[in-house]
């Protein structure tokens, strides 16, 4: 992508994305936050930020559920306005990042069927981000060969269903490895995508959804992340499968079926995990990385330590702040709805402290500044 002609066609909404960017909670909303007795108070100091009134219309007592459904609302617009002005190659790009909230949607949509639940019941209980047009015809199906039919006529999904998973497997497959099946397939039509884009973009979700290096360049910008996002998130979820894998029925051979094949672990790192029997032998696997094993260093879940989950959140975060320090490319619309979702984590979770009386652990949250 020509970066001389990007700001015809995308600089007005990479403009704005930043713009959005700049109003993330910083540490001292924070602190004002874990100082709330009551959620009322939550919502009062939030009047003060970037989210303005947007529990205004909510009566009192406020509730947990309230705040979450609001702050993932006003994402959702924030989405979908830049989506909605959006053109070629931008607008698949961002079609592509509500993918991943689909297949989300979808799994939901099958376990509930698996279980003989309405499905009328839980379409509002998927996240916004992954609803699509026949999401709401999609309450005809009553059984999963019903429901997989209707992904494969309705929804973008439909390559993925068709490619990895046939009819039978919804009743055969365990639900956590046909999630991980369709992942493992989006990661992969997502970077190829990525790849096509060429310029910045190509490098920063490409060389920056890896973990690699950061290279140098002029003073005023020192370094630029080649942390490929998409590539970090296939070898996030390489490791986690991996580990979740441990003391389950599944085989090594099916465990590296699931492990996308875009990522730094490819292919040596992934052929070590598919023979892991612990979670000391991943670890093992993560010290030849020199961006893992810093991660799986610091991990833990003693008093004091955080999990790796936690600590592959901060490493997400680092790599989405980086990926604003270049321009003319699209990795910041990635970069800036992970990071609101690391700060809708983070509210939720202090605000089910305030609510819960128990603030112990209320500081147990990502910062992002």
């Amino acid at each position: 992508m020509n970066s001389v002609n990007f700001n015809i066609n995308f600089g007005y909404l990479e403009g704005l994305c930043r713009g959005f960017k700049g109003g993330i909670l910083k540490q001292t909303d924070y602190i004002n936050l874990v100082q709330c007795e009551i959620l009322e108070d939550l919502k009062l100091h939030l009047q003060s930020t970037d989210y303005g009134s947007f529990l205004a219309n909510e009566p009192s007592p406020l509730s947990v559920s309230v705040i979450d459904d609001k702050l993932k609302e006003k994402l959702v617009i924030e989405f979908q306005h830049m989506r909605i002005h959006s053109v070629e190659p931008l607008s698949t790009f961002l079609d592509f990042i509500t993918y991943g909230y689909m297949i989300d949607n979808i799994i939901l949509l099958i376990t509930g069927t698996l279980h003989q639940r309405d499905i009328r019941e839980l379409i509002p209980k998927c996240h916004p981000l992954g609803s699509f047009e026949q999401m709401e015809a999609i309450h005809i199906a009553n059984t999963p060969a019903e429901l997989y039919n209707a992904v494969l006529v309705d929804t973008p999904l439909a390559p993925y269903f068709m490619d990895c998973i046939s009819e039978q497997d919804l009743d055969e497959m365990n639900i956590e490895i046909i999630r991980n099946t369709l992942y493992k397939a989006y990661l992969e039509d997502f970077y190829k995508f990525c790849s096509t884009i060429g310029g910045s973009t190509t490098e920063v979700m490409c060389e920056a959804l890896a973990v690699s290096l950061l290279t140098y360049m002029s003073d005023s910008l020192k370094y630029v992340c080649i942390f490929c996002i998409v590539q970090f998130e296939a070898d996030r979820r390489a490791f986690i499968i991996t580990i979740n894998s441990f003391g389950t029925e599944l085989t090594k051979d099916d465990r590296a079926k699931l492990y996308p094949r875009c990522g730094k672990l490819h292919p040596d790192g992934l052929a070590k995990l598919a023979q892991a029997d612990e979670y000391e032998q991943v670890k093992v696997v993560a010290d030849y990385y020199g961006e893992y094993k810093p991660l799986f260093d610091g991990a833990g879940t003693g008093p004091g330590e955080k999990t790796l989950e936690d600590r592959f959140f901060e490493k997400e975060v680092k790599i989405m702040m980086s990926a604003f320090m270049q321009q003319f490319h699209f990795g910041v619309f990635y970069a800036y709805l992970k990071l609101k979702e690391q700060e809708c984590r983070n509210i939720i979770w202090i605000s089910e402290c305030v609510a819960q009386k128990h603030k112990a652990k209320i500081d147990s949250y990502i910062p992002i500044f």
